[in-house]
């Protein structure tokens, strides 16, 4: 048994603190992996994590800190006397259990973006919170937070942090979907169209209704959901949420056949000129790591892992106003980051010191 899950009265000595109960929902995807590997290295103060998921992952172990525990099914008991709730599941499985959660006092956290649309619903990324200075008032009865998409948080980090350099009035940017977005069954179609075509066999598109290996796309096949362009929007949306006061960028994202980490291609033109060094100095605080030199140019696979955002700057060579960012950043951490600062942000809304 696992400290995150030792029974409340192991814990009865600690007075003052706060304990709580969390429950996720998806435990054997890949970001249900990442919540619960992030709130062991956050120390969120769970005396019980309760790892829920469908019939086909049922029995299977999974690590929680250094310990193995058993997925269980999402029934309704799962939700009694827990505190938070994360959704890493696929939105129909959000949907169909989600009010359960909630109407037992479950604080609810979504990952799966099924919720964006329900009443009361808010879209959170603390790390713009944080850079824009306007953070979100406790709410006694908070419902539902949406944890921004990790290319809203990415896009909206890096344009308030160039606004420090200078007026923007252009920001295009490129970005490069990996196929873990879509889950194990999208990272497994990736694999397996890899290895049959170099073998001269039939590919599998029952994710993508397209070939990623090897290419590039602009658009899915007729049959995937969610359509990129769904997924664009998407990440406008929460731009435009979590960021209102910055400039809004010109988007185009595009399916890479790559398997984890999303990369970014950005362009800013400036009102005036802007030194290097002063949009370096600009852009370096939390959160960010700017590359040291061209051997440190960011990469997908340099940022897996990390819980930061690896950058690398460069004028542009047709106009002294233009500076070209590349970065890259891992999606799965960033996600699991922006769901759990957002529980951690709501522990004010829940009664401290003792187990619900």
């Amino acid at each position: 048994m696992t400290a995150l899950s030792k029974p409340a009265t192991s814990h009865a000595d600690l007075h003052g603190t706060s304990l709580y109960r969390v429950a996720i929902v998806g435990a054997a995807t890949l970001i249900g992996k990442e919540i619960a590997e992030m709130l062991k290295a956050r120390n969120f103060p769970a005396v019980d994590v309760r790892l829920l998921d469908d019939d086909e992952s049922l029995g299977r172990l999974e690590a929680l800190g250094d310990e193995m525990s058993f997925i269980q099914s999402v029934r309704a008991e799962q939700f009694e006397r827990v505190d938070f709730t994360f959704f890493a599941s696929d939105s129909h499985c959000t949907r169909a259990n989600w009010k359960t959660a909630r109407d037992l006092g479950n604080t609810i956290v979504d990952l799966s973006f099924a919720l964006e649309a329900e009443a009361g619903a808010s879209v959170r990324s603390p790390w713009v919170e944080r850079q824009s200075q306007q953070p979100v008032p406790p709410d006694l009865q908070p419902g539902p937070v949406v944890a921004a998409h990790p290319a809203a948080t990415v896009l909206a980090l890096l344009a308030l942090r160039s606004a420090q350099a200078g007026k923007v009035q252009r920001f295009v940017a490129t970005v490069y979907e990996p196929a873990s977005e879509h889950g194990q069954k999208g990272m497994d179609e990736l694999h397996e169209q890899t290895v049959n075509l170099l073998s001269f066999q039939e590919l599998p598109k029952n994710v993508f209704d397209a070939q990623v290996a090897f290419n590039m796309l602009a658009r899915y096949g007729p049959r995937s959901e969610p359509a990129l362009d769904a997924v664009s929007q998407r990440i406008l949306q929460h731009y435009r949420q979590i960021a209102p006061g910055a400039a809004e960028p010109s988007l185009l994202l595009l399916q890479a056949p790559i398997f984890h980490g999303y990369a970014f291609s950005m362009y800013l033109e400036m009102e005036n000129p802007v030194a290097l060094g002063d949009f370096s100095q600009a852009l370096t605080g939390d959160h960010i790591v700017l590359a040291r030199g061209p051997e440190d140019v960011p990469t997908n696979v340099s940022a897996a892992g990390q819980g930061d955002v690896l950058v690398s700057l460069a004028r542009d060579a047709n106009r002294e106003n233009g500076v070209w960012l590349w970065a890259a950043a891992d999606n799965l951490r960033i996600a699991a980051l922006t769901a759990v600062e957002c529980a951690e942000a709501m522990t004010a809304s829940r009664p401290r010191g003792q187990i619900q």
